[in-house]
C-alpha cells in the first residue's frame, strides 16, 4: 500500500493526492500534522528517501529560522526538531514499500512510478 505523508493546506500535497487519485492507486494518507512521527519512524523514512536528516527539513519555515538555524546540529537533533515540530518536515513524501520521495514535482513523481 501506498502512503502518502500529505499536509491538506499545502498544494503540492494536493496536486501529489490528484494524481494518485487519476491514476487509480492506492494510498493511505499519513496526517503528519496532526500525528507527529516518532524519532525511529523518521530514521526509517530517511532510509528509504535515502537522504540525510537536513534535506528533509523545510528550512524556509519560521520556526526551523528562529530556533536553529546556524546552529551545528547533529542528525540526531535534526530528527528530533521534526519530532517536535512535524511542520519542519518537507512534503509531500510517497512511500511505496522500501522506496520513497519528496513529491513535489510531478514528473518525480511519475517517474517513481514508471520505475516502481
Amino acid at each position: 500500500m501506498i502512503e502518502v505523508y500529505h499536509n491538506p493546506r499545502c498544494g503540492k500535497s494536493r496536486n501529489c493526492l490528484a494524481f494518485l487519485e487519476n491514476s487509480n492507486q492506492e494510498y493511505k494518507i499519513i496526517k503528519y500534522l496532526e500525528e507527529a512521527p516518532s524519532a525511529e519512524e523518521l530514521k526509517n523514512l530517511l532510509q528509504k528517501l535515502n537522504i540525510k536528516p537536513i534535506d528533509l527539513v523545510r528550512q524556509k519555515e519560521k520556526i526551523w529560522i528562529e530556533q536553529f538555524k546556524g546552529q551545528n546540529l547533529t542528525d540526531e537533533a535534526i530528527i528530533q526538531a521534526m519530532v517536535e515540530n512535524p511542520i519542519l518536515i518537507e512534503r509531500p513524501i510517497i512511500i511505496k514499500e522500501n522506496k520513497a520521495i519528496i513529491a513535489r514535482e510531478m514528473d518525480k513523481i511519475e517517474a517513481f512510478f514508471k520505475v516502481q
